[in-house]
């Protein structure tokens, strides 16, 4: 299974262990799923992971962006002609729609069109435990 994770879904696991984001970062960092990423969603993981006001432990923020870039699968999205409040958001949902890939997980579904496949962390975590 092929997976999108929204920035809040990463940072919400570095900061809550026992959190539902934490055990689907740990269904990435196992080999459950396979995290896609490009370059514009990595480095948005980077700079938000080493906020200081976050406080998340820098060598763990660095091994969680070494597993993805290594581990995950790269792509390249294609530009979409879809208008997005917060343009932040756009990276994430255009790279979904490249194709080939199951879910986005986001904390902030609001911010998304209402599509099959673009899903909160508890609808993912529902559709893991049911395969």
């Amino acid at each position: 299974m092929k997976i999108i994770l929204d920035t809040n879904v990463i940072i919400s696991a570095l900061l809550s262990p026992s959190g539902l984001p934490a055990k689907i970062l740990n269904l990435v960092l196992s080999g459950a799923v396979t995290i896609v990423y490009d370059n514009d969603i990595l480095a948005e993981y980077t700079d938000v992971i080493n906020r200081e006001k976050l406080k998340i432990n820098k060598e763990l923020a660095a091994m969680v962006i070494d597993f993805i870039s290594k581990e995950g699968e790269f792509r390249i999205a294609r530009p979409q002609k879809v208008q997005f409040l917060d343009i932040d958001d756009i990276k994430f949902y255009e790279l979904y729609k490249t194709g080939d890939i199951n879910y986005l997980v986001t904390g902030n579904i609001k911010h998304f069109p209402r599509e099959r496949g673009i899903v909160t962390p508890n609808q993912f975590w529902h559709i893991v435990e049911k395969r």
